[in-house]
C-alpha cells in the first residue's frame, strides 16, 4: 500500500474533539541512524512484541522528554548520546482504549558504545534500502521518509487492533514545541 500524499502545514494538528475523553500518555522513540543504515530493535516483550522498533518508553515525572529518551536508548541498547534531534511528535489513537499516545520522535546521528541486547530489544543494523517495514508498525512507512531525510513533522493515527489505521494525518512542521 503506497502512502497518502504528505499535508504541508504550519500549524500543529488538532483533535481536540475525537482525543477529549483521552487520557495522554507520554512516550519517547529514538532511532540512531549512519549514513547508509539504520538501528532497529526486535520489541521481545511487552507493547509491540515481534516487532522492529526504535529505541523508547515512558517519560518519568522527575524527567524531561529528552533525558527519557536517552535513559531508554541506554537501557534498551546500550548505547548513549550527547545530543538528539527532535525530529517529530506522533498522537497514536487505539478505538477502546482510554489513552492517548504522545510520542516524541529524536533522532541520533552519533553515539557512544556498541549496540547490545537487553531484556526488552534485540538490536540490529539494518541498510536504509532494507528497512523490514513488513515487520513493524504500520504507521513507520508514512513517517520513516521524512525521519531520514531530517525532515520535522507531526501526526496522528487512529488504529483499530494493532495492525489496521483507520485514519492518519502526517504534517511537515517548521518547528517542534
Amino acid at each position: 500500500m503506497r502512502p497518502s500524499a504528505l499535508m504541508t502545514a504550519n500549524s500543529s494538528l488538532c483533535r481536540c474533539r475525537r482525543t477529549a475523553m483521552l487520557t495522554a500518555r507520554l512516550l519517547t522513540l529514538v532511532l540512531v541512524v549512519e549514513p547508509q543504515r539504520i538501528l532497529l530493535g526486535l520489541k521481545k516483550r511487552g507493547f509491540g512484541e515481534g516487532r522492529w522498533n526504535g529505541f523508547g518508553g515512558k517519560v518519568e515525572p522527575e524527567e524531561t522528554v529528552e533525558q527519557a529518551a536517552k535513559r531508554e536508548l541506554w537501557e534498551e541498547s546500550g548505547l548513549t548520546v550527547d545530543a538528539l534531534q527532535k525530529i517529530g511528535q506522533i498522537k497514536f489513537e487505539f478505538v477502546g482504549s482510554t489513552e492517548l499516545l504522545d510520542v516524541h520522535i529524536f533522532r541520533a546521528d552519533s553515539f557512544h558504545g556498541e549496540p547490545t541486547e537487553s531484556d526488552e530489544m534485540r538490536p540490529q543494523w539494518f541498510q536504509l534500502d532494507q528497512v523490514p517495514f513488513d515487520q513493524m508498525w504500520p504507521d513507520d512507512v508514512y513517517w520513516f521518509p521524512l525521519m531520514l531525510q531530517n525532515k520535522k513533522f507531526h501526526g496522528y493515527f487512529k488504529f483499530q487492533g494493532h495492525d489496521t489505521i483507520l485514519e492518519h494525518t502526517l504534517v511537515e512542521a517548521e518547528d517542534l514545541l
